[in-house]
């Protein structure tokens, strides 16, 4: 079979590849370690996000408005590493490094509008938290079940609508040389480099995307905690300063651990091996979904104090059923 499906026609240039090829983790040495990692990564997140979850759906005093948010950030953290992380050991841990066309497309589209969804649902977290504590008295008028409903909504369309245009561009590119993308999933920037005709468009759109759905979204978040921090200097005791700060500690330890090793690497990356570079990126994705329902878990009130045995019992009872079946 033919590495390259050309459309018919004795004078069209036009060149669609059966597949490509995914190198990322190819000639890094000591990979089956972080493989194994990864492995554990996935099983830690899933647990994590289902119980965050399930609390949320059984218990009628976390259904306000901010945990509609948290219920879709565990979502999409499941949905996020559910793609990616099976995917990936998949190429790698059995040498299927081939991947078709069509499948990579797809790939690229979940991975990206999941790690789209990551960012934006801070920025919905973000907006609780200003109106908690800039506008405590309007926050039940302000912040309802409609409007938060309402704006994930429209950060799904958004996002959705962003990653179809991104891939509705990949598809006009000719690919006559290699297919082979240098990266641990289907990349939009490494597919688009390696086309043989104009991705002027495609150039556009790989420098919007990382300004409308990370450096945007970043820009929103600091602006709002700027904004905090000028309303909790005019409190007038340390206490009720300490107090409400306290409330934004879960969301700011997700913003950190999300836009924090983004932003190193991307401002290392220079510096850095490219194999390096790899990994690090990869961590960046499937890392905070992990983490995220253990900051949840461990630093919000609501969930930890009254629903403290339903957390433990749920994982072990998973953990068991899976050592039940293996037995």
């Amino acid at each position: 079979m033919d590495l390259f499906n050309s459309a018919l026609g004795r004078n069209i240039t036009f060149i669609r590849p059966a597949y490509f090829i995914i190198s990322g983790f190819i000639g890094i040495p000591y990979m089956k370690y972080y493989y194994v990692f990864l492995c554990f990564v996935y099983i830690a997140s899933v647990l994590g996000n289902t119980v965050v979850m399930v609390l949320i759906y059984l218990d009628h005093n976390l259904r306000t408005p901010k945990y509609v948010a948290v219920f879709n950030l565990a979502f999409v953290d499941l949905l996020g590493n559910t793609v990616q992380v099976p995917k990936v050991l998949d190429i790698f841990l059995f040498n299927h490094f081939n991947i078709s066309y069509n499948d990579c497309l797809t790939f690229l589209f979940f991975c990206y509008t999941c790690l789209s969804m990551q960012a934006l649902n801070l920025v919905a977290l973000s907006y609780d938290r200003v109106v908690a504590i800039m506008f405590p008295l309007h926050y039940q008028t302000k912040v309802t079940h409609r409007f938060m409903f309402s704006l994930i909504a429209f950060f799904w369309l958004f996002a959705i609508i962003a990653l179809l245009v991104a891939v509705g561009l990949l598809t006009r590119l000719s690919f006559c040389d290699s297919v082979v993308i240098n990266s641990y999933f289907c990349d939009h920037g490494q597919i688009y480099r390696l086309a043989c005709n104009n991705n002027f468009p495609n150039s556009v759109i790989g420098f919007l995307l990382p300004f409308l759905i990370l450096w945007l979204p970043l820009f929103v978040i600091l602006s709002s905690y700027i904004c905090i921090g000028y309303a909790l200097v005019k409190v007038v005791t340390v206490n009720e300063r300490m107090k409400a700060f306290k409330t934004c500690t879960a969301h700011l330890s997700l913003v950190a651990i999300y836009f924090i090793p983004i932003l190193i690497t991307f401002t290392m990356s220079a510096r850095i091996h490219p194999n390096a570079r790899i990994i690090n990126l990869s961590l960046t994705s499937v890392f905070p979904p992990m983490l995220n329902p253990i900051i949840y878990v461990l630093q919000t009130h609501e969930i930890k104090s009254p629903q403290r045995k339903q957390i433990m019992v749920l994982p072990l009872s998973v953990l068991y059923l899976i050592k039940s079946n293996i037995s």
